[in-house]
């Protein structure tokens, strides 16, 4: 393999490292005290601390005036298609009145920022003072193990179904912790006006608005797509392999079916027997097509489907021989028939 032919994986950008320290929190507000993460440096180490099999939901500090005040809230996610890592729902919210903060924020769509431009985003959501005194975020990390499981258990669960319930689970905790909803603002998964119609079921008191590209047209929604790819890129950057592969800088690509570094991964570390580690998403065509070439094919025996054979007495035939008046007929017994034996009732 040639080194043009690695694609570079980016280390944590530098200039956010940078960031000048006044605008930073305190070291002892650091997420190993408090669990909380309050700039870009204290994403991984809060994410590396956690199972990664299982989902993960993080609620910011709720500022005070959004409790006051109605709100917007936006809601997006990162990591929809990748065969690779988990899928992150993101909301976002601010009080109306506050626009200019999502401006100076420099909120747009996240697809269309570098990497390096949604860090300094996600860390002055997290450090600056005209941010946090009127923005909050929260995201759900959901794991591959749940997207495969969802996805190919008995009662199958569909990828559109696992995003709508993550969407309303992260509003419904937002309404909980005290935030002052009025509007939100969705970028859709499927049909806007039906995924519009079932937000509307479950809030029938909001403003909600489902569109298609939503990040792009709503700053609220733009700072929620923000902080779901910042949170996903960083989970990927900490990944831990419960399975003992050592993987240099987490070089697997950027999951997605089409990177070539991406299917190279897929088919260099398949199990024979087990498939692929825990990052990979097993409900995946490309996942499957790669363990159709390479692992070894599986056989199950087929269910008995004559029934079991019973020597004895069935039940039923205790409840058999009444006539229509009631009365029971009963079999002579066989130890009285083969005597020749039988009842006397006169003597």
């Amino acid at each position: 393999m040639s080194d043009q032919e690695d694609i570079e994986i980016k280390q944590e950008d530098q200039t956010v490292e940078n960031i000048d320290e006044k605008d930073e929190k305190p070291d002892d507000e650091s997420p190993n005290d408090t669990g909380k993460i309050n700039s870009l440096k204290a994403l991984g180490p809060f994410i590396a601390g956690k199972e990664n099999s299982r989902n993960t939901v993080y609620l910011s500090d709720i500022p005070d005036v959004c409790k006051d005040k109605p709100c917007m809230l936006g809601v997006d996610e990162a990591g929809r298609g990748p065969v690779l890592g988990p899928m992150v729902y993101g909301i976002s919210y601010c009080p109306l009145e506050s626009k200019k903060a999502l401006e100076d924020l420099g909120c747009a769509d996240s697809k269309q920022l570098t990497e390096e431009k949604r860090d300094i985003i996600f860390n002055d959501i997290n450090t600056k003072e005209y941010a946090t005194s009127c923005v909050g975020w929260a995201v759900e990390i959901i794991s591959p193990n749940t997207i495969s499981t969802s996805m190919n258990r008995r009662s199958k669960c569909s990828l559109n179904e696992v995003s709508m319930d993550s969407a309303m689970g992260l509003i419904q905790q937002a309404i909980d912790a005290g935030v002052n909803i009025a509007e939100v603002y969705v970028d859709t998964v499927g049909p806007p006006e039906k995924y519009q119609e079932k937000l509307l079921k479950r809030f029938p008191t909001f403003s909600i608005t489902v569109a298609k590209k939503a990040d792009s047209t709503y700053p609220i929604v733009s700072a929620a797509s923000i902080c779901a790819k910042v949170t996903r890129d960083h989970a990927l950057k900490v990944w831990k392999f419960p399975e003992g592969l050592v993987i240099k800088d987490n070089a697997f690509g950027s999951g997605y079916p089409g990177d070539p570094v991406t299917k190279r991964f897929l088919t260099e570390h398949v199990d024979l027997v087990f498939g692929f580690p825990r990052i990979v998403r097993f409900s995946w065509t490309t996942a499957q097509k790669a363990l159709v070439d390479k692992a070894y094919d599986m056989e199950f025996d087929e269910p008995d489907s004559e029934k079991p054979k019973y020597a004895g007495t069935k039940l039923t035939k205790f409840f058999k021989g009444t006539t229509k008046s009631g009365e029971v007929i009963r079999e002579e017994c066989r130890f009285f028939k083969q005597r020749h034996l039988g009842n006397v009732m006169e003597f």
